[in-house]
């Protein structure tokens, strides 16, 4: 079995899972207007990290970029008090981002190795004196969950005993532009699913989320244990998804196989608020049976952080599993999908044991997880 042994969170909301946790119970969102001219030369609606508030996490935070530091805070966080050597042989770095220290390139910075995302991985795994080579994963917006499932099947196959799944992405003139480009930015914050959505937010996060392999009789209740996950590419378009959700609709019918709907106690969808996403991720539920199912999504707590976003959803949705809860979609009112999907718009108790985080991106990409509380 895969059993999650740790989890830290740096967002604008907390610098840890239970800072974090703790603010989305009480309805706070990250998200803030954004007047920043060397990012974007109109206003736009962001959650940010500043890096000065991970000073008392990271020793000599100078020597690193914000990236860097924000990725490594959240693995301290995920390892604190629990004994874990993050230097054994036998554990695995996976570093999940599209971008990594993409802001570098603001400063010309082009030739210094950081910019390479094997290198920003290097830095990290040294950092807690891991000899092994680290791995990366940048698969557009699904990264953090496909670094995910390489973990579990690293796991599965006992090449190593535990994964560090760190995920990562920052808010930068580069990202800000893109999004513009495809008129997909909101002036206000998102509304995952709502009629009156008017698209998406980007955010900047890091999240650390730890794996490790263990014996079916060594697991206690209430532990969170990675059942299954799945990736499909539907190949719809560079960045278009599928309007019929082919992707997720065979995604959800994969994980079908280890369980059933009556017994999953809520999905977490990817819901950016942007037209198609939420349109066609609501197809799909609908079609793969999930009608009756709670949907929610986080990105009107923390906005889309990119290759971030798998892991940090997946560790909030592994918290809310555990403490026996479904949390509300921040922003939504009113129902603006075609699809029959039941969406979660308050704080709900629930005593099941099955939980889907499900995502999507660029080119045709789609993926999902699910997890088990024990």
């Amino acid at each position: 079995m895969i059993k999650i042994i740790g989890d830290g969170i740096i967002s604008s909301l907390g610098i840890s899972t239970e800072e974090n946790f703790q603010h989305i119970l009480d309805g706070k969102s990250g998200l803030r207007l954004i007047d920043d001219e060397s990012s974007s030369l109109d206003p736009y609606y962001s959650s940010l990290v500043e890096k000065d508030n991970l000073s008392s996490i990271v020793e000599n935070i100078d020597k690193y970029t914000k990236l860097e530091a924000m990725s490594i805070a959240s693995i301290l966080n995920a390892v604190e008090d629990k004994g874990i050597d993050l230097g054994s042989k036998d554990t695995i770095f996976i570093f999940s981002s599209t971008k990594g220290n993409i802001d570098l390139l603001n400063n010309n910075n082009s030739k210094d190795l950081r910019i390479r995302l094997w290198k920003t991985a290097e830095i990290i795994s040294k950092y807690f004196h891991n000899e092994n080579e680290p791995m990366v994963v940048s698969n557009a917006c699904i990264s953090g969950v496909s670094a995910q499932i390489l973990a579990s099947r690293l796991l599965k196959s006992r090449k190593y005993k535990r994964a560090v799944v760190v995920g990562a992405d920052l808010v930068s003139k580069f990202t800000v532009s893109g999004f513009q480009s495809f008129h997909s930015l909101a002036d206000k914050e998102c509304q995952p699913f709502d009629k009156n959505r008017v698209g998406l937010n980007i955010g900047e996060a890091a999240a650390c989320i730890i794996l490790q392999y263990e014996d079916e009789k060594s697991l206690n209740n209430d532990d969170i244990i990675f059942l299954d996950g799945i990736m499909k590419n539907d190949a719809n378009h560079i960045s278009g998804p599928s309007r019929t959700g082919e992707g997720s609709y065979r995604c959800l019918n994969h994980l079908l196989k280890n369980t059933n709907t009556e017994k999953i106690a809520f999905i977490n969808a990817h819901g950016t608020a942007t037209n198609y996403n939420d349109e066609m991720e609501s197809i799909a539920l609908e079609r793969a049976g999930f009608s009756d199912v709670p949907v929610n999504s986080m990105k009107a707590y923390f906005g889309h952080t990119l290759g971030a976003a798998g892991v940090l959803e997946s560790i909030i949705s592994a918290r809310a599993l555990k403490e026996g809860l479904i949390l509300p979609t921040k922003g939504y009112v009113e129902k603006g999908v075609s699809g029959n999907i039941r969406i979660s718009d308050r704080l709900l108790k629930t005593n099941k044991n099955f939980a889907i985080k499900l995502i999507s991106g660029f080119g045709g990409c789609n993926a999902a997880l699910l997890f088990k509380k024990i």
